[in-house]
């Protein structure tokens, strides 16, 4: 029995070692001629150059308006004869009222003063600048004034006015202190500064410029003639035309080339003065070098 168990035993091995022994698979090494497929490497994405042109915003820096630099040794443009007219069709076209040669602190129940722009009286046509002024004390000056340019600056001129006004004062006439007609004296005249009435010592507004005194004419106005109509007749209004043509001044065009106009009445009479200023016209002729 054991001889047989041993036998079985030596058959089993000897079976054992004539069957295959079984190698184990080891996978293929990749042959390097054998086309791999591509191999897919991530896109690398076209960078564009855009060139970046950063605009800054326009610096605009504040107008500066510089003085006009004048040459003095540039020749001036030739001065002309300059001309303005103002007819009050529409309104009192630049010009402005004052009062002067009255006390500062007036009072105006008595003093009556008044002015506007306004429609001429009946029998008249068109309209006018008006101004009206009771005279208490002896010596009131009504005036317009205003400024014009396109001078030539530093420049002398001649000055010519003339006035068209509506007056109800009959020539030959008798009132308080003086005539109505005879004794309100129209002046004209121009400036390089603009004629003001300011206090004087005494507590009395005064024109800061030579305008002369009733009758007689100053350095920067003269004598047009009187208020006085020789055709008037009762309450009725009429136009008087005066000009300056026997009496001028000069005056010098500022460094701007402008100066100021002015026209008044300078009164002696010492009652009510009614007036409208229907038209308005000055001539700057330049004075001649010596």
């Amino acid at each position: 029995m054991r001889s047989r168990l041993l036998m079985i035993a030596l058959v089993a091995i000897a079976l054992a070692g004539c069957a295959p022994t079984e190698s184990p698979t080891i996978p293929d090494a990749p042959d390097p001629t054998s086309t791999q497929p591509p191999t897919t490497e991530p896109e690398t994405p076209e960078v564009t150059v855009v060139e970046t042109i950063t605009t800054q915003p326009a610096t605009t820096q504040p107008a500066t308006t510089q003085p006009a630099t004048t040459d003095p040794e540039a020749p001036k443009p030739a001065p002309e004869v300059v001309e303005f007219d103002f007819s009050f069709a529409i309104d009192a076209d630049g010009w402005v009222v004052g009062f002067a040669d009255l006390p500062e602190n007036y009072d105006q129940s008595i003093y009556e003063l008044d002015s506007g722009h306004r429609a001429l009286p009946d029998g008249l046509d068109g309209s006018g600048i008006y101004l009206q002024g009771h005279n208490r004390s002896d010596d009131l000056f009504m005036y317009l004034k205003r400024r014009v340019e396109g001078l030539v600056s530093g420049a002398s001129y001649t000055v010519f006015a003339a006035v068209d006004l509506a007056t109800d004062a009959p020539l030959d006439s008798i009132g308080i202190g003086g005539s109505p007609g005879q004794s309100v004296y129209v002046k004209a005249g121009a400036s390089t500064t603009e004629p003001d009435a300011a206090p004087d010592s005494t507590g009395h507004l005064r024109m800061d410029i030579d305008k002369g005194n009733q009758s007689r004419g100053g350095t920067q106005m003269s004598v047009l003639g009187v208020v006085g109509h020789p055709d008037i007749v009762g309450d009725e209004f009429r136009v008087k035309t005066l000009d300056s043509m026997d009496g001028r001044v000069v005056v010098e065009a500022d460094e701007e080339g402008r100066a100021w106009l002015i026209v008044g009445t300078d009164s002696g009479f010492e009652g009510l003065t009614r007036l409208y200023y229907d038209r308005i016209s000055f001539t700057l002729t330049p004075v001649e070098p010596a």
